[in-house]
């Protein structure tokens, strides 16, 4: 018996069909507890009761640890509970497990619609790959193979473009940081420009603070130096007169 789900993205339909194993095995030995265990998650699974569907699987895994079914059947509760990457996991292991072709392929498949739904895109379409390379008949993985691949390549399309609007905003950043560099370099050079019209300036100042000041006298005191020089000078006149004088008279002295 197959279960089947329908994923709604960008107005496309990915296809999700996912198998679950119901055995029909009668519980007899301790052997067989694992089936009782999977035929309890299966009917639980059917009420849309996952998560205890979940805990009877895994109940079954306990008792037998190489039970595919119950692994696969525990990775359909996970998905059905969108823990992806866990129902991967769980898928992957089965598909490993199962020497039927057609098992295998369908854990493949659903590997890929774990992988999908985690955003995983390159990991789904490997998985739809392989799935379709054990039961190519399969159409909804080739449906969903072609849809995986659509969407990595847009994908991909919109990280370079946001990769080269990264990449130009980082340019018109250093063209930016460039200009503000030129200015900083600029304003630097005025700076020091004016310190050093300011340093000429103070020395200019300290010079004409060491030069001695002419010193200044009030209008009385020129005249007293004028009258004391003119004095001066009369005396010297005088005095010069004198001494004329008395070489006159020297001169005039004979003796007889």
């Amino acid at each position: 018996m197959s279960r089947g789900i329908h994923i709604t993205e960008n107005k496309l339909i990915l296809k999700s069909a996912l198998l679950c194993v119901f055995m029909i095995i009668p519980v007899a030995l301790n052997a067989q507890a694992d089936k009782k265990y999977i035929r309890k998650g299966n009917r639980e699974y059917e009420k849309q009761k996952f998560s205890e569907s979940e805990i009877s699987y895994k109940k079954a895994i306990d008792k037998n640890h190489q039970s595919p079914d119950a692994v696969f059947n525990d990775g359909d509760a996970l998905y059905k509970q969108k823990k992806f990457e866990e129902a991967g996991k769980q898928f992957t292991e089965s598909a490993n497990e199962y020497d039927n072709r057609k098992k295998k392929s369908a854990g493949l498949y659903n590997l890929g619609n774990s992988m999908f739904n985690a955003n995983k895109l390159e990991e789904s379409i490997d998985a739809y790959k392989n799935s379709l390379k054990l039961y190519p008949n399969n159409p909804e993985a080739k449906y969903n193979l072609a849809y995986a691949m659509d969407m990595l390549k847009k994908q991909q399309e919109q990280q370079k473009k946001q990769q080269q609007d990264k990449n130009k905003q980082d340019q018109n950043k250093d063209k930016d940081k460039d200009k503000q560099n030129q200015k900083n370099d600029q304003n630097n050079k005025n700076d020091k420009n004016k310190d050093q019209q300011k340093d000429q300036n103070n020395n200019q100042d300290q010079k004409q603070k060491q030069q001695p000041q002419k010193q200044q006298i009030s209008r009385e005191d020129a005249q007293r130096l004028l009258n004391s020089l003119a004095n001066d000078e009369k005396n010297v006149q005088e005095k010069v007169n004198l001494e004329k004088a008395a070489k006159a008279k020297v001169k005039s002295r004979i003796n007889w």
